[in-house]
């Protein structure tokens, strides 16, 4: 932000003003800008040939950049950057996106994921772009933990909740495992579990380990260690990204040289690989984060824009995420409120549901 912030204010007020309507022309329609353009309704009055030779100084910056033959231009990742951190101004949204948002929510009935799935819904209906909710992991109390041997080279582990939820995990058990170092193993967990949550557990085992090291033998603390890593984000872990809205990626005016990002991103959302990086994006702090082509190293190589933010639990913990994905000519100055609106409303009603 540093190298946006310095280039933004050596810029005199016309190169400031050829640039943002540079940049908002582009982020209306998706066409290059011309300086012919640009005079019609410029603050003053001023020649073609001006206006030129302030494009191609911003230009020679590396904030625009001519996509064809033609004369207009569109404005770099850079460029954008530039424009998204230091000249759009984001407020409240809208009261129509606000009212549609609140409409979808409002019902607070079924489970969390049957209304997480209605924010994926709504977010992609308001923004007309892809949305991504990651869902909260599973944080009920854990009544009991059970390891079951299914071969010499196969085991189950079994978590109990104490609202009757049961989750299974099949994992590879380490060598020479033997039905005594199970129960000793699960006797080990269940001896601290009850009451807590997954991670309350692993950081508790952590330190359990370490202290009573002399009371368990290495095969029944390797069982305890990999039975509960497959808690820990691991590919086995059951999805918890929600995409909707995928085919308002397509836009009727698409070009020819746009379907293969389109194409690469939609292999991303359908692989839906790397969900803990997306809750990394946002967890981070407090507030949107916007990341512009490159910057998303999520979808890097669609050329897309991602916007996302975190939502918390009634204790201030990042839980989950949600936010919205496009071409990096997003109107982000409508869409950043929309998606920090729709992750407070969301935080509050999943606390709201864990109260019950």
């Amino acid at each position: 932000m540093t190298e946006t912030s310095d280039l933004l204010q050596e810029m005199n007020d016309r190169s400031r003003e050829v640039f943002r309507r540079v940049v908002e022309g582009y982020l209306e329609n998706g066409d290059p800008v011309g300086s012919r353009t640009l005079t019609r309704d410029f603050s003053e009055k001023v020649s073609a040939a001006t206006i030129r030779n302030v494009m191609q100084d911003l230009e020679y910056l590396g904030l625009l950049g001519s996509p064809h033959v033609s004369a207009g231009r569109i404005p770099t990742q850079l460029g954008l950057r530039m424009f998204v951190d230091g000249m759009i101004e984001v407020g409240d949204p809208a009261e129509i996106d606000r009212e549609m948002i609140d409409a979808t929510l409002g019902d607070n009935a079924g489970d969390v994921g049957g209304l997480l799935d209605r924010v994926g819904s709504a977010l992609s209906g308001v923004t007309h772009g892809a949305s991504l909710v990651l869902t909260p992991k599973y944080e009920a109390p854990i009544k009991h933990i059970e390891f079951v041997s299914l071969s010499h080279d196969r085991a189950l582990v079994v978590l109990v909740f104490s609202d009757g939820h049961v989750e299974n995990r099949l994992f590879t058990p380490p060598a020479g495992q033997t039905p005594s170092s199970m129960r000793e193993a699960a006797n080990f967990l269940n001896a601290v579990a009850e009451g807590r949550t997954i991670s309350e557990l692993q950081a508790v085992v952590a330190r359990e380990i370490t202290q009573r090291r002399q009371e368990i033998d290495n095969l029944s603390r390797e069982l305890v260690e990999s039975g509960l890593a497959l808690w820990e984000g691991g590919t086995e872990e059951p999805e918890r990204l929600i995409v909707r809205g995928r085919s308002n990626l397509l836009g009727t005016e698409a070009e020819v040289e746009d379907l293969e990002r389109i194409r690469s991103l939609f292999d991303d959302l359908e692989r839906k690989r790397d969900i803990a990086d997306f809750l990394e994006l946002a967890d981070t702090g407090e507030g949107v984060r916007i990341f512009i082509g490159s910057e998303n190293k999520l979808f890097s190589l669609s050329g897309s824009s991602l916007v996302v933010s975190p939502y918390m639990n009634a204790d201030r913990k990042v839980i989950g995420a949600v936010g919205v994905i496009g071409p990096t000519r997003l109107n982000y100055g409508r869409i950043v409120p929309i998606v920090s609106y729709t992750a407070q409303l969301v935080g509050k009603l999943v606390s709201d549901r864990s109260e019950r």
